[in-house]
């Protein structure tokens, strides 16, 4: 079984589909999504019917991102509407509602609220902490603040004690390349900004992308530069 992570994907359906065609991962491989599958992009419905369907189909872990929890608290008051709306909840929002005639939200299926409300804050493995923001490296996993695992920085992330290695999103690379360090590394190329989709091999070493042109290529982790 290899291990495969997926950066953020902010609606990038199209980009999201030729990287699955292009790596064309086996149903025994355990496929890892970091979280921000909603907003920004064009099609963040078409995201999340995509994982819903797929978690059937495959061994398929899906983690939290910040803009899930943006989403679940635009239900809550019109200004957490407002700060959703104002990082790309619109066009999550008009994925939902395309005549323009409703309220987005109520536009949302139950199956994909409940799609939200399930997803994981981290997943581990016996070599590797998977996570969609960061994570403190002396702190165990189930002590993490919610802060840190959701809405921290690439750059804070330290060594951790368990020398187990840490692959997160969150922090977008402008340079469209994944983000390399000893103990950590992140896999958000900005995709929903003209960049790239990552999946990473994290046994392999070997990295995969794809765009919303329907472009691929790959290269291996350690011929990128490491990160200071």
């Amino acid at each position: 079984m290899k291990h495969y992570a997926i950066g953020d994907v902010h609606g990038c359906l199209t980009a999201l589909q030729t990287l699955i065609e292009f790596v064309d991962p086996s149903p025994d491989d355990q496929l890892v999504m970091l979280g921000d599958y909603v907003d920004r992009g064009p099609d963040s419905r078409g995201v999340l019917q995509w994982l819903i369907d797929q978690s059937s189909q495959r061994k398929l872990v899906c983690l939290r991102g910040n803009h899930e929890i943006m989403m679940l608290d635009a239900r809550t008051s019109l200004q957490q509407r407002r700060r959703w709306g104002a990082v790309g909840g619109g066009e999550t929002w008009d994925s939902y509602d395309e005549s323009g005639d409703t309220d987005g939200l109520l536009s949302v299926p139950d199956e994909h609220w409940q799609f939200i409300e399930s997803l994981l804050p981290y997943y581990e493995t016996d070599t590797h902490v998977f996570v969609h923001a960061a994570a403190y490296g002396d702190m165990p996993m189930d002590e993490q603040p919610d802060y840190v695992l959701f809405w921290e920085r690439f750059g804070t992330i330290t060594p951790r004690d368990d020398g187990k290695i840490v692959v997160c999103g969150h922090s977008n690379q402008q340079s469209g390349l994944p983000a390399r360090r000893d103990h950590a590394v992140c896999i958000d190329t900005n995709a929903c900004r003209g960049g790239w989709l990552t999946c990473l091999n994290v046994d392999a070493g070997r990295y995969y992308q794809a765009n919303q042109e329907g472009e691929t290529r790959d290269g291996w982790f350690d011929e990128l530069d490491i990160h200071h």
